[in-house]
């Protein structure tokens, strides 16, 4: 239902006289439903007004995000869609890991940072519990259930026996103080919801709690009050769909109603179901003649029961009593169709919503074929791509790449910051391998593609394949394996190929 706007005037006539304020805003707000609009769906016929018309990204995150993050936490845990859509974005958009691969201008730097990396990516974990593809699935996930995540780059000392001395720990976004606000911090900004900003807008420190704050009951160290952490050691992952957007908003958020209500409605048809399995009997006159005597308890107390109380007792299985002439009615529920219709009608919405296929997020095969498979996954795997190269490349894995070539140069194991990286997402399963793969071929040919970009975009780095390949090659040939390899490969191309019996036309 719309409700009535006040202005500044109508709130001082109210004072002194409440109806005529009324009978103002009434009339105005009447009168704006009769202007003639150029799109309709500006008009306020529907009585439809935005619950918070104008607001700004980081004001809707105030008064909404905190709460929305706990119910799409809930639905995580305890909803198998939410869980299954959110496993399969994680499959898709991190997968096996997002693999970088050094570009340095000289090659020896390019080997050693290579090198350097493939050692320090199993020691990355501040906890140690993961290596780094292990670590960058765990922020995808949070970032996409709740919104936003926090990873802390932490320094260590050379002593500490690390390939570089640098560390990563991922934290929730409770432990940013989203209490603190401030028109001016110490950076000359303002400070949001435990983000601070610089004098031109850019992001210079976070309000951090030195413990989680829902640890508070489990003996953890708590601290009253957040800290000052400056910027350069935080990474603040999420995917701003808002200019000006200092926070993130949960991926669920369109749906949470939704799968909610879903959820309620799947419980009320369960116990439908189960009320449809009773089978109730209503018995008109004396019921003394059905009691059903109880252990140990004799045929007369049974009757004397059932007269008292009502109570029949229990029947067996299959039982049928004979009775002295009263009336038995049989109440069974009916049943009622068109459940099935309906939660695929939901669950398409909250496909949509989630944006993975219906597939994804129910397991149902029932319904696809090749050819819808195909559209939908390719639909899919250019969101997922887009979330790979706009959010986690450039927010994410970028910033960490820097922080371990710096650390490198600083203990002198590099000799100069060369950050240049080129960064290959997890190779994507085909539908039709044998169709794609000769597709990808006659790309290569006709030079519309290259055989590098080819591969990356199956998930692999060139230059490893191209020395795999230098090096299969240089083995065969030494061993002489080549020329049989060879000659197979031309017995097979010179079989004939199969007679065709000719049409017989009538």
């Amino acid at each position: 239902m719309a409700t009535t706007a006040y202005n500044l005037i109508d709130k001082a006539i109210a004072i002194f006289d409440p109806a005529r304020a009324l009978r103002r805003a009434v009339a105005r707000q009447s009168l704006g439903k009769v202007v003639a609009r150029a799109y309709e769906g500006a008009s306020l016929k529907d009585g439809w007004i935005p619950r918070r018309a104008g607001a700004g990204p980081n004001a809707d995150h105030a008064a909404d995000a905190p709460m929305l993050r706990h119910r799409a936490r809930s639905l995580v845990q305890n909803n198998p869609y939410a869980r299954k859509a959110l496993d399969s974005l994680v499959a898709n958009v991190v997968g096996d890991g997002i693999v970088p691969e050094s570009r340095a201008k000289r090659a020896s730097d390019r080997k050693v940072i290579d090198a350097l990396w493939a050692e320090w990516a199993v020691q990355c974990d501040a906890d140690g519990r993961a290596d780094f593809n292990g670590l960058v699935a765990q922020a995808y996930r949070a970032m996409e259930q709740d919104g936003e995540v926090l990873i802390r780059l932490r320094t260590r000392r050379p002593e500490d026996g690390l390939a570089v001395p640098l560390q990563l720990q991922v934290l929730e976004i409770d432990y940013l103080d989203s209490t603190r606000n401030a028109a001016k911090g110490e950076a000359g900004g303002p400070i949001i919801s435990g983000v601070e900003l610089n004098s031109i807008g850019r992001v210079a420190a976070y309000w951090l709690f030195d413990s989680h704050p829902g640890d508070k009951n489990l003996g953890a160290r708590q601290s009253a009050s957040s800290r000052r952490i400056l910027s350069e050691s935080v990474i603040h992952l999420f995917a701003p769909d808002r200019p000006g957007q200092a926070r993130g908003i949960t991926r669920f958020a369109p749906v949470i109603a939704r799968m909610r209500d879903l959820a309620i409605y799947e419980d009320a048809e369960l116990a439908r179901k189960q009320n449809e399995a009773l089978l109730s009997v209503i018995v008109s006159g004396d019921g003394a003649d059905f009691a059903v005597p109880g252990a140990g308890e004799s045929v007369a107390a049974a009757q004397d029961r059932a007269a008292l109380f009502g109570n029949l007792g229990s029947l067996a299985p299959g039982a049928v009593l004979a009775t002295n002439g009263q009336n038995v009615t049989v109440a069974q529920p009916a049943a009622v169709g068109g459940y099935a219709e309906y939660v695929r009608v939901q669950l398409y919405a909250l496909a949509a919503g989630l944006g993975v296929t219906y597939e994804m997020l129910t397991g149902d095969l029932s319904l696809v074929n090749f050819s819808s498979a195909r559209v939908g996954l390719l639909e899919f795997r250019r969101a997922a791509s887009q979330r790979q190269w706009h959010v986690l490349v450039p927010r994410l894995l970028w910033p960490i790449w820097r922080a371990f070539v710096d650390a490198a140069v600083l203990v002198g194991k590099l000799r100069a910051a060369d950050t240049a990286v080129e960064w290959t997402p997890p190779k994507w399963q085909y539908v039709n391998p044998q169709q794609d793969a000769k597709a990808d071929a006659m790309e290569i040919e006709s030079g519309m593609s290259s055989l590098s970009e080819k591969l990356r975009q199956r998930g692999y780095q060139p230059d490893r394949v191209f020395a795999e390949l230098g090096a299969d090659f240089k083995k065969l040939k030494d061993s002489g394996a080549l020329e049989a390899l060879a000659f197979f490969a031309s017995k097979k191309t010179a079989e004939p190929a199969p007679a065709v019996e000719p049409e017989v036309t009538q």
